[in-house]
């Protein structure tokens, strides 16, 4: 069983940077590949980032290539998406997400097995 703990959100000015951070437990958390997802109120959710299990491979939605970067540390048991440049459209709850299929290098078409609980993401313009 994993289970997913999203931190990292605030009020920034449009420019800015913020890093969320998504704690995971579980042994198996380092086999999976991990993802973020953000949505905004009466909305479906939408993929931003994944990232293999091992680190070496990862995809983004168009509209945050160059500006969002995701990693993991497997020591820690802890993926991070780091977001520069924000703007208004940015602005959303985000979601850490799991994916337990073998062998964790399912980025291009995530299939989220378990979620965070969200953190909230606000830029002022």
């Amino acid at each position: 069983q994993v289970q997913l703990v999203d931190s990292g959100g605030g009020l920034v000015q449009a420019g800015d940077s913020l890093r969320l951070s998504c704690a995971a437990s579980g042994r198996t958390f380092r086999n999976y590949a991990m993802g973020w997802f953000r949505q905004a109120p009466g909305k479906e959710r939408e993929f931003v980032a994944a990232i293999s299990w091992s680190g070496g491979l990862a995809y983004y939605v168009d509209s945050v290539k160059g500006r969002f970067i995701i990693s993991r540390d497997k020591f820690k048991n802890t993926a991070y998406l780091q977001m520069n440049s924000l703007n208004p459209e940015d602005a959303d709850v985000y979601y850490c997400a799991a994916d337990a299929t073998p062998p964790g290098t399912n980025v291009f078409k995530l299939a989220p097995n378990y979620w965070g609980q969200g953190t909230q993401v606000t830029v002022s313009s």
